[in-house]
């Protein structure tokens, strides 16, 4: 493992001025992080634009950063959750991710007019199952823009996913073509039980290099430490890939990352790029070829 880190930072939105998240997502891309994510909630005390919306919002005005809005999947219809994501790949030219949000509480039910599960992580295991077949189910080349027959598309290359489960069932296709990125970064905490779907797997705590290690063990590609202090990512260089810095929106400008720890992203490049991760190939695609 090197001894370089990627850098990530929280942005909870909350009380923030479009302003004021243009100015910090730029401070963040300055500073040489690789993604940032966007905290999010259904119900809340303060004033907080949805994560989806934040990250859309910046997608025009950044152009190496990684935006990764957190969007919650017990609340939130799965195609719809798989379409705004893929949307946002688009938008981003290949920057977009995802951050596995898992409100069950009663307020957010109340919400949206569902219940509240015993438990959540079947629900999310299929939540991304599903969302990764949707983000497939337009081949690469899908798109042909024939003028001359006046054909947008090869209908051979866009698949109903046909996905029947416990909790939803969606038919599918995606509503949008295939994303910059094939499918976008997903990242999710240990904790939720689902560390071998992702791609990003978050600890936190005392016992990181345990917790990291269990991680990889599971199928992380990656592992990130949710860290609440700069001062700490010193002693995590070699331990994981990447820390997640959870600050108060006013230290964002006068951050300084120690250069010497800091694994910059390339710019022109995807956020599946800089993060050393394959793009996957549309695995309606593979088994066609076979």
């Amino acid at each position: 493992m090197a001894d370089t880190l990627y850098f990530a930072l929280e942005l909870d939105g909350y009380d923030e001025s479009p302003e004021r998240l243009r100015s910090n997502v730029a401070d963040a891309e300055r500073a040489g992080f690789t993604f940032v994510t966007f905290g999010d909630s259904l119900v809340s005390a303060r004033n907080r634009l949805d994560a989806g919306t934040r990250a859309a919002f910046v997608a025009s005005t950044t152009s190496t950063i990684g935006l990764a809005p957190t969007v919650h999947t017990v609340t939130t219809e799965p195609f719809f959750l798989a379409t705004q994501l893929a949307s946002l790949d688009h938008a981003s030219h290949g920057r977009g991710a995802w951050v596995i949000g898992a409100d069950n509480s009663p307020i957010a039910h109340a919400a949206v007019g569902s219940e509240v599960r015993s438990s959540v992580t079947a629900e999310i295991r299929d939540v991304i199952d599903v969302s990764r077949r949707l983000w497939d189910s337009w081949e690469d080349d899908a798109v042909i823009r024939d003028a001359a027959t006046g054909r947008y598309l090869d209908p051979a290359k866009v698949h109903h996913v046909r996905f029947e489960g416990e909790f939803f069932d969606v038919v599918g296709p995606l509503i949008t073509p295939r994303s910059p990125q094939g499918q976008v970064v997903v990242i999710g905490d240990v904790d939720l039980g689902v560390t071998d779907l992702l791609d990003v797997a978050l600890v936190r705590g005392d016992d990181v290099a345990d917790r990291a290690a269990a991680a990889r063990a599971d199928g992380a590609a990656l592992v990130f430490a949710d860290i609440d202090d700069l001062s700490d990512a010193r002693s995590l260089a070699g331990v994981v890939d990447g820390i997640r810095l959870h600050l108060g929106t006013d230290a964002v400008k006068d951050l300084a990352v120690p250069a010497h720890l800091l694994r910059r992203p390339t710019p022109g490049l995807s956020l599946r790029e800089n993060l050393g991760l394959a793009r996957p190939v549309s695995r309606y695609a593979a088994s066609a070829q076979k």
